[in-house]
Protein backbone atom coordinates (compact mmCIF):
# COMPACT_ATOMS: atom_id res chain seq x y z
CA UNK A 1 0.00 0.00 0.00
CA UNK A 2 1.36 3.71 -0.85
CA UNK A 3 0.96 6.91 0.51
CA UNK A 4 -1.66 7.57 -1.29
CA UNK A 5 -3.98 4.50 -0.87
CA UNK A 6 -3.47 5.34 2.79
CA UNK A 7 -4.81 9.13 2.10
CA UNK A 8 -7.85 7.67 0.40
CA UNK A 9 -8.47 5.13 2.99
CA UNK A 10 -8.87 7.67 5.82
CA UNK A 11 -11.03 9.63 3.61
CA UNK A 12 -13.43 6.89 3.64
CA UNK A 13 -14.22 8.33 7.29
CA UNK A 14 -13.24 12.38 5.94
CA UNK A 15 -10.73 12.21 8.15
CA UNK A 16 -8.42 13.00 5.65
CA UNK A 17 -10.63 15.62 4.19
CA UNK A 18 -10.99 17.10 7.70
CA UNK A 19 -7.31 17.92 8.24
CA UNK A 20 -6.90 19.41 4.48
CA UNK A 21 -9.72 21.61 5.05
CA UNK A 22 -8.60 22.81 8.83
CA UNK A 23 -5.37 23.69 7.26
CA UNK A 24 -7.11 25.60 4.38
CA UNK A 25 -9.26 26.96 6.59
CA UNK A 26 -6.50 28.36 9.18
CA UNK A 27 -4.63 30.08 6.55
CA UNK A 28 -6.99 31.76 5.08
CA UNK A 29 -6.81 35.94 4.49
CA UNK A 30 -8.65 38.27 3.09
CA UNK A 31 -4.85 39.41 1.17
CA UNK A 32 -4.86 38.09 -2.01
CA UNK A 33 -1.45 37.42 -2.73
CA UNK A 34 -1.32 35.88 1.04
CA UNK A 35 -3.88 33.22 -0.18
CA UNK A 36 -2.65 32.78 -3.86
CA UNK A 37 1.18 32.04 -2.39
CA UNK A 38 -0.27 29.80 0.53
CA UNK A 39 -2.32 27.83 -2.29
CA UNK A 40 1.00 27.36 -4.53
CA UNK A 41 2.73 26.19 -1.34
CA UNK A 42 -0.74 23.67 -0.39
CA UNK A 43 -0.60 22.34 -4.45
CA UNK A 44 3.12 21.23 -4.32
CA UNK A 45 2.43 19.66 -0.62
CA UNK A 46 4.44 16.53 -0.70
CA UNK A 47 3.85 13.42 1.62
CA UNK A 48 1.90 14.91 4.62
CA UNK A 49 3.61 12.55 6.30
CA UNK A 50 2.65 13.84 10.02
CA UNK A 51 -1.01 14.52 9.60
CA UNK A 52 -1.28 10.74 8.38
CA UNK A 53 0.84 9.41 11.05
CA UNK A 54 -1.69 11.71 13.53
CA UNK A 55 -4.43 10.04 12.20
CA UNK A 56 -3.20 6.22 12.13
CA UNK A 57 -1.61 6.80 15.29
CA UNK A 58 -5.10 8.20 16.70
CA UNK A 59 -6.87 5.35 15.11
CA UNK A 60 -4.52 2.67 16.23
CA UNK A 61 -4.97 3.72 19.61
CA UNK A 62 -8.12 3.70 19.57
CA UNK A 63 -9.30 1.21 17.57
CA UNK A 64 -12.81 1.84 15.76
CA UNK A 65 -13.01 5.17 16.36
CA UNK A 66 -12.44 8.13 14.18
CA UNK A 67 -10.44 10.76 14.75
CA UNK A 68 -11.52 13.82 17.22
CA UNK A 69 -11.92 17.80 16.41
CA UNK A 70 -8.48 17.34 18.24
CA UNK A 71 -6.87 15.16 16.46
CA UNK A 72 -7.51 17.01 12.96
CA UNK A 73 -6.30 20.22 14.73
CA UNK A 74 -3.26 18.88 16.15
CA UNK A 75 -2.53 16.62 12.68
CA UNK A 76 -3.23 19.88 10.51
CA UNK A 77 -0.58 21.76 13.23
CA UNK A 78 2.03 19.03 12.66
CA UNK A 79 1.74 19.92 8.89
CA UNK A 80 1.60 23.64 8.97
CA UNK A 81 4.92 23.96 11.33
CA UNK A 82 6.38 21.39 8.98
CA UNK A 83 5.70 24.25 6.28
CA UNK A 84 7.15 27.24 8.11
CA UNK A 85 10.27 24.87 8.72
CA UNK A 86 10.85 24.70 5.23
CA UNK A 87 10.42 28.17 4.53
CA UNK A 88 12.67 29.12 6.46
CA UNK A 89 15.49 26.64 6.02
CA UNK A 90 14.92 27.71 2.07
CA UNK A 91 16.61 30.94 3.17
CA UNK A 92 18.91 29.56 5.57
CA UNK A 93 20.33 27.48 2.97
CA UNK A 94 19.58 29.43 -0.33
CA UNK A 95 18.11 26.50 -2.03
CA UNK A 96 16.66 27.37 -5.43
CA UNK A 97 14.20 24.38 -4.70
CA UNK A 98 12.01 22.54 -3.01
CA UNK A 99 9.86 18.93 -4.03
CA UNK A 100 11.13 19.59 -7.44
CA UNK A 101 9.72 23.13 -7.73
CA UNK A 102 11.24 27.03 -7.35
CA UNK A 103 10.81 27.79 -4.23
CA UNK A 104 9.25 31.06 -2.21
CA UNK A 105 12.42 32.34 -1.39
CA UNK A 106 13.58 32.02 -4.95
CA UNK A 107 10.49 33.83 -6.60
CA UNK A 108 9.71 36.26 -4.15
CA UNK A 109 12.61 36.99 -1.90
CA UNK A 110 13.74 35.48 1.26
CA UNK A 111 11.81 38.02 3.03
CA UNK A 112 8.60 36.79 1.99
CA UNK A 113 9.95 33.34 2.85
CA UNK A 114 10.65 34.01 6.21
CA UNK A 115 7.33 35.84 6.89
CA UNK A 116 5.93 33.37 4.75
CA UNK A 117 7.24 30.87 7.48
CA UNK A 118 6.14 33.35 10.36
CA UNK A 119 2.24 33.11 9.28
CA UNK A 120 2.14 29.57 9.15
CA UNK A 121 4.08 28.66 12.46
CA UNK A 122 1.00 31.37 13.99
CA UNK A 123 -1.70 29.38 12.70
CA UNK A 124 0.15 25.79 13.50
CA UNK A 125 0.36 27.77 16.84
CA UNK A 126 -3.19 28.88 17.07
CA UNK A 127 -4.39 25.18 15.87
CA UNK A 128 -3.02 24.08 18.89
CA UNK A 129 -4.06 26.01 21.32
CA UNK A 130 -7.62 25.50 19.94
CA UNK A 131 -10.26 27.84 21.05
CA UNK A 132 -9.98 28.53 25.10
CA UNK A 133 -13.59 29.91 25.43
CA UNK A 134 -14.62 26.76 23.77
CA UNK A 135 -14.70 22.94 23.92
CA UNK A 136 -12.05 22.73 21.95
CA UNK A 137 -9.01 24.43 24.22
CA UNK A 138 -6.02 22.86 23.88
CA UNK A 139 -4.33 20.29 25.85
CA UNK A 140 -1.75 21.68 28.39
CA UNK A 141 0.74 18.81 27.55
CA UNK A 142 0.27 19.43 23.42
CA UNK A 143 0.79 22.67 24.15
CA UNK A 144 4.26 21.97 25.72
CA UNK A 145 4.87 19.12 23.59
CA UNK A 146 4.70 21.55 20.65
CA UNK A 147 6.27 24.26 22.33
CA UNK A 148 9.19 21.62 23.38
CA UNK A 149 9.28 20.90 19.21
CA UNK A 150 9.79 24.91 18.08
CA UNK A 151 12.62 24.93 20.75
CA UNK A 152 14.23 21.59 19.31
CA UNK A 153 13.84 22.86 16.16
CA UNK A 154 16.23 26.12 16.73
CA UNK A 155 18.83 23.90 18.74
CA UNK A 156 18.93 21.53 15.82
CA UNK A 157 19.32 24.47 13.16
CA UNK A 158 22.32 26.42 15.60
CA UNK A 159 24.01 23.01 15.98
CA UNK A 160 24.41 21.85 12.56
CA UNK A 161 25.80 24.94 11.82
CA UNK A 162 27.90 24.97 14.78
CA UNK A 163 29.21 21.59 13.52
CA UNK A 164 29.36 22.86 10.13
CA UNK A 165 32.14 25.48 11.13
CA UNK A 166 34.22 22.82 13.34
CA UNK A 167 33.82 20.06 11.27
CA UNK A 168 33.93 17.66 13.59
CA UNK A 169 30.71 16.27 13.42
CA UNK A 170 30.24 12.88 15.32
CA UNK A 171 27.58 10.62 14.66
CA UNK A 172 25.88 11.53 18.50
CA UNK A 173 26.38 14.98 17.19
CA UNK A 174 24.28 13.50 13.80
CA UNK A 175 21.49 12.14 15.58
CA UNK A 176 21.28 15.02 18.10
CA UNK A 177 20.69 17.28 15.32
CA UNK A 178 18.45 15.06 13.16
CA UNK A 179 15.92 13.94 16.15
CA UNK A 180 15.82 17.74 16.78
CA UNK A 181 15.10 18.77 13.67
CA UNK A 182 13.04 16.29 12.18
CA UNK A 183 12.09 13.27 14.47
CA UNK A 184 10.78 15.77 17.49
CA UNK A 185 8.14 17.28 14.87
CA UNK A 186 7.26 13.28 14.03
CA UNK A 187 6.95 12.71 17.72
CA UNK A 188 4.66 15.57 18.49
CA UNK A 189 2.38 14.26 15.62
CA UNK A 190 1.89 10.88 17.05
CA UNK A 191 2.08 11.91 20.89
CA UNK A 192 -0.34 14.77 20.59
CA UNK A 193 -2.84 12.26 18.53
CA UNK A 194 -2.77 9.71 21.44
CA UNK A 195 -3.16 12.21 24.08
CA UNK A 196 -6.10 13.20 21.65
CA UNK A 197 -7.77 9.75 21.76
CA UNK A 198 -6.72 9.39 25.43
CA UNK A 199 -4.81 6.77 25.06
CA UNK A 200 -3.22 4.92 27.86
CA UNK A 201 0.25 5.99 28.97
CA UNK A 202 1.28 2.63 27.35
CA UNK A 203 0.12 3.46 24.16
CA UNK A 204 1.49 7.02 24.72
CA UNK A 205 4.72 6.31 24.99
CA UNK A 206 4.64 3.13 22.41
CA UNK A 207 3.00 6.38 19.99
CA UNK A 208 6.26 8.40 20.92
CA UNK A 209 9.15 5.51 20.69
CA UNK A 210 7.60 4.95 17.02
CA UNK A 211 7.79 7.91 16.09
CA UNK A 212 10.74 9.19 17.30
CA UNK A 213 12.74 6.03 15.38
CA UNK A 214 10.53 6.56 12.30
CA UNK A 215 11.98 10.32 12.25
CA UNK A 216 15.64 9.23 12.64
CA UNK A 217 14.79 6.46 10.02
CA UNK A 218 12.90 9.19 7.39
CA UNK A 219 16.13 11.90 8.04
CA UNK A 220 18.61 8.83 7.20
CA UNK A 221 16.79 7.79 4.09
CA UNK A 222 16.67 11.32 2.99
CA UNK A 223 20.45 11.24 3.73
CA UNK A 224 21.14 8.29 1.71
CA UNK A 225 19.56 9.68 -1.16
CA UNK A 226 21.46 12.83 -1.09
CA UNK A 227 24.53 10.63 -2.24
CA UNK A 228 22.39 8.87 -4.54
CA UNK A 229 21.64 11.69 -6.50
CA UNK A 230 18.12 10.28 -8.49
CA UNK A 231 16.08 12.62 -10.54
CA UNK A 232 13.35 11.91 -8.11
CA UNK A 233 14.63 13.13 -5.31
CA UNK A 234 13.91 16.89 -6.23
CA UNK A 235 17.71 17.80 -5.77
CA UNK A 236 20.80 16.89 -7.10
CA UNK A 237 23.44 14.87 -6.00
CA UNK A 238 25.68 16.43 -2.98
CA UNK A 239 23.56 19.16 -1.85
CA UNK A 240 24.46 18.00 1.86
CA UNK A 241 28.09 18.10 1.36
CA UNK A 242 27.79 21.83 -0.47
CA UNK A 243 26.19 23.06 2.68
CA UNK A 244 29.19 21.63 4.82
CA UNK A 245 26.24 18.40 6.47
CA UNK A 246 28.10 15.43 7.72
CA UNK A 247 24.92 13.08 7.40
CA UNK A 248 25.04 9.24 8.07
CA UNK A 249 26.87 8.17 5.22
CA UNK A 250 29.81 10.09 5.23
CA UNK A 251 29.77 9.46 8.93
CA UNK A 252 29.93 5.78 8.45
CA UNK A 253 32.59 5.98 5.87
CA UNK A 254 34.96 7.97 7.98
CA UNK A 255 34.78 5.00 10.57
CA UNK A 256 35.87 2.56 8.31
CA UNK A 257 38.76 4.72 6.94
CA UNK A 258 41.71 5.87 9.09
CA UNK A 259 42.21 8.49 11.31
CA UNK A 260 45.01 9.87 8.40
CA UNK A 261 42.14 9.86 5.90
CA UNK A 262 39.47 11.30 8.76
CA UNK A 263 41.26 14.56 8.83
CA UNK A 264 41.56 14.68 4.90
CA UNK A 265 37.94 14.27 4.13
CA UNK A 266 36.47 16.83 6.84
CA UNK A 267 39.03 19.31 5.65
CA UNK A 268 37.77 19.05 2.32
CA UNK A 269 34.44 19.22 4.16
CA UNK A 270 35.20 22.74 5.58
CA UNK A 271 36.66 24.03 2.86
CA UNK A 272 33.67 22.96 0.19
CA UNK A 273 32.58 26.37 -0.30
CA UNK A 274 35.34 27.50 -1.25
CA UNK A 275 35.87 24.51 -3.59
CA UNK A 276 32.85 22.83 -4.30
CA UNK A 277 34.78 20.70 -6.87
CA UNK A 278 35.64 18.53 -4.03
CA UNK A 279 32.37 16.97 -3.41
CA UNK A 280 32.88 14.57 -6.32
CA UNK A 281 35.63 13.50 -4.64
CA UNK A 282 33.77 13.34 -1.28
CA UNK A 283 30.87 11.21 -3.03
CA UNK A 284 33.53 8.88 -4.23
CA UNK A 285 35.13 8.52 -1.18
CA UNK A 286 31.69 7.93 0.85
CA UNK A 287 31.10 4.50 -1.67
CA UNK A 288 34.22 3.43 -2.40
CA UNK A 289 34.35 3.25 1.80
CA UNK A 290 31.44 1.55 2.43
CA UNK A 291 29.55 4.45 3.77
CA UNK A 292 26.05 3.98 1.90
CA UNK A 293 25.98 0.23 3.51
CA UNK A 294 26.66 1.62 7.04
CA UNK A 295 24.18 4.28 6.81
CA UNK A 296 21.64 1.68 5.16
CA UNK A 297 22.05 -0.51 8.27
CA UNK A 298 21.40 1.78 10.47
CA UNK A 299 18.33 3.06 8.70
CA UNK A 300 16.98 -0.62 9.03
CA UNK A 301 18.15 -0.11 12.54
CA UNK A 302 15.66 2.36 13.43
CA UNK A 303 12.90 0.76 11.31
CA UNK A 304 12.79 -2.03 13.49
CA UNK A 305 12.93 -0.34 16.53
CA UNK A 306 9.78 1.83 15.05
CA UNK A 307 7.68 -1.42 13.87
CA UNK A 308 8.75 -3.15 17.54
CA UNK A 309 7.39 -0.19 19.42
CA UNK A 310 4.04 -1.05 17.89
CA UNK A 311 4.12 -4.25 19.19
CA UNK A 312 1.82 -3.13 22.52
CA UNK A 313 -1.07 -1.81 20.53
CA UNK A 314 -4.29 -3.98 19.67
CA UNK A 315 -4.39 -5.44 16.36
CA UNK A 316 -5.93 -3.51 14.03
CA UNK A 317 -5.89 -2.00 9.70
CA UNK A 318 -4.38 1.47 11.44
CA UNK A 319 -1.32 -0.74 13.12
CA UNK A 320 -0.98 -2.57 9.90
CA UNK A 321 -0.48 0.55 8.16
CA UNK A 322 1.91 1.86 10.20
CA UNK A 323 4.27 -0.97 10.00
CA UNK A 324 4.21 -0.38 6.62
CA UNK A 325 4.49 3.08 6.31
CA UNK A 326 8.24 2.30 8.60
CA UNK A 327 9.31 -0.36 5.96
CA UNK A 328 8.05 2.20 3.11
CA UNK A 329 11.09 4.82 4.96
CA UNK A 330 13.49 2.58 4.30
CA UNK A 331 12.19 1.35 0.50
CA UNK A 332 11.42 4.71 -0.89
CA UNK A 333 13.08 6.52 -4.01
CA UNK A 334 12.53 10.12 -2.93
Amino acid sequence: MDIKSIREYLGLEHDWEAVQNCIATALQSDIDLLNATNGSILSHSGKQMRPLLALLVARACAVDSAACDATIRYAAASELLHNATLLHDDVADESEQRRGVPTIMSLMGPSVSVLLGDYWLVKAVELVLGDPDGDSAGDMRVIRLFSKTLSDLAEGEMLQLQKAQSGDTDEEDYLRIIYNKTASLFEAACVSAAISVDASAEYEKAAKEYAVALGLAFQIKDDILDYAGTDSVGKPLGVDILEQKMTMPLLGALTNAGPDEDKRVRALVKDIVGHPEHRDEIVDFVKRNGGMKYASDRLDFYVDQAVEALNVLPESFEKELLVKLARYTANREK
